[in-house]
């Protein structure tokens, strides 16, 4: 028996070397190596080049077909090499346009703006107004307006009155200042009491009245 164990060995060798995996390549498992592909790959896509075109939305078109791809209002033509779409150079739109239309390749404006708006309302181009009895406006040419707002001078009395549709208050009883909590008239002496005899200040409306007082016997002047 002894003679025959070093053959079985090296028949054994052989068998193991003929079955071993580092022996075996890919292309012995094309089955299984096309199944993997396809379970990596869900959706298997048509190759569409040089038969026709596909746009955003999965849509086909044949060669020399033309068709608008996604939101763009630009056709294209499908050729062999792919789409070819039309860019123009579009003019730009005016600044003062307050109406485009999108209906063709390039925007269009329907209508500029020829007037400006304030508070609310519109007005014509060089048109003049009043909002406020106080405030002067025009409409200017660049659809923007200028208001001038009146200074008012201050009034010459201490109880101006604001008449409707005026801007600045009016001094209807004239000239007057305080001579303590008694409105009296510029200009002249007036006796607020019987031992006080006060004037307004020359200009000074603001400022309380001039008084002097003379001493008083029970309520008396002095003689």
């Amino acid at each position: 028996m002894g003679p025959f164990l070093p053959a079985i060995c090296v028949m054994l060798l052989a068998l193991n070397a003929a079955v071993s995996p580092a022996s075996v390549g890919p292309e012995d498992y094309p089955a299984a190596d096309e199944a993997e592909r396809t379970a990596n790959n869900d959706i298997i896509f048509d190759d569409y080049r040089g038969k026709g075109c596909v746009d955003d939305s999965g849509f086909v078109y044949k060669l020399g077909e033309r068709f608008f791809p996604g939101h763009s209002n630009c056709p294209c033509v499908c050729t062999e090499d792919g789409p070819v779409c039309d860019q123009p150079e579009c003019p730009k739109i005016h600044p003062k346009c307050t109406k485009v239309e999108h209906n063709g390749c390039c925007p269009e404006c329907k209508e500029v703006k020829n007037f400006c708006e304030y508070k609310g309302k519109t007005y014509k181009i060089l048109e003049e107004f009043k909002p406020s009895p106080c405030e002067w406006c025009r409409c200017e040419p660049n659809n923007e307006v200028h208001c001038v707002v009146a200074d008012c001078a201050v009034p010459e009395c201490v109880n101006p009155v604001y008449e409707p549709e005026q801007c600045c208050p009016i001094c209807k009883n004239g000239p007057n200042c305080f001579a303590g909590t008694t409105i009296i008239p510029a200009g002249i002496e007036v006796k607020v009491d019987d031992c006080t005899i006060c004037r307004c200040h020359s200009g000074d409306w603001w400022k309380p009245a001039q008084c002097l007082r003379r001493e008083c016997l029970n309520g008396q002047p002095s003689s």
